[in-house]
C-alpha cells in the first residue's frame, strides 16, 4: 500500500506539471506536505534546496530522496519511476501527433495561456517557504538571507548551489 501512494504521489504531480520540474515542484509539495503528512514544509524547503543544488532535474532528485525516506530502496525506484512514466508514457504514445501539430498557431497559444498558472504556483510556493522562514528563524534573519542571496546570485553572479550551501553554513554556525 505504501508502494502505491508514493507512486500516486509522484505520478499525479507529473500528469499534471506541464512544463517539467519548475511547475512540478508545487504539486509535488502538496502531495507530500498537504495530502500525505510525509515532510513538513520547512523539510521539504530543504530537500528542494538539496535537490536544487544537485545536477540533474529537480524532480527525480526529490522524489528518490522522498521516496527512499518512506520506502527505502524500492521506495526510490517507485518514486523516480513514477516521476518520470507520464513523459515516458507520452513520448512514446503521443510523440508522432505532437510532431504533426508542432507548428500550429492553436498549439503555441495554448501553451502561453498555462505560463501565468505555472507563475502562481511558484509565487504561492515562494510566500510559503518565506512564510516559514519568517516564523522559524525570525524577520531579521530572513531579510538577511534573502538580501546576502539576491546580492550573490544576482550581483555577484555566484552559482546558486554556492548560496545555498553559504546559507546552509549561516544556518549551522548562527542558528543552531
Amino acid at each position: 500500500m505504501l508502494q502505491w501512494k508514493i507512486f500516486l504521489a509522484f505520478f499525479i504531480p507529473g500528469i499534471l506539471g506541464y512544463g517539467g520540474g519548475p511547475s512540478s515542484i508545487p504539486l509535488i509539495e502538496n502531495e507530500v506536505v498537504d495530502h500525505y503528512g510525509w515532510l513538513t514544509v520547512q523539510e521539504f524547503s530543504e530537500v528542494l534546496a538539496l535537490g536544487n543544488s544537485l545536477p540533474g532535474p529537480i524532480a527525480t532528485k526529490m522524489a528518490g530522496y522522498i521516496g527512499y525516506q518512506q520506502g527505502g530502496v524500492l521506495g526510490a525506484i517507485v518514486a523516480v519511476f513514477a516521476t518520470v512514466a507520464p513523459s515516458l508514457i507520452l513520448m512514446i504514445s503521443l510523440l508522432g501527433l505532437l510532431y504533426k501539430f508542432k507548428d500550429s498557431p492553436k498549439v503555441k497559444k495554448m501553451t502561453l495561456y498555462v505560463r501565468p498558472a505555472i507563475a502562481v504556483m511558484l509565487g504561492v510556493m515562494a510566500y510559503n517557504f518565506f512564510s516559514g522562514s519568517y516564523f522559524n528563524i525570525g524577520i531579521w534573519q530572513t531579510m538577511f538571507l534573502v538580501v546576502a542571496s539576491y546580492v550573490l546570485m544576482e550581483k555577484l553572479k555566484i552559482h546558486p548551489a554556492f548560496v545555498i550551501m553559504g546559507a546552509l553554513g549561516y544556518g549551522a554556525v548562527f542558528l543552531s
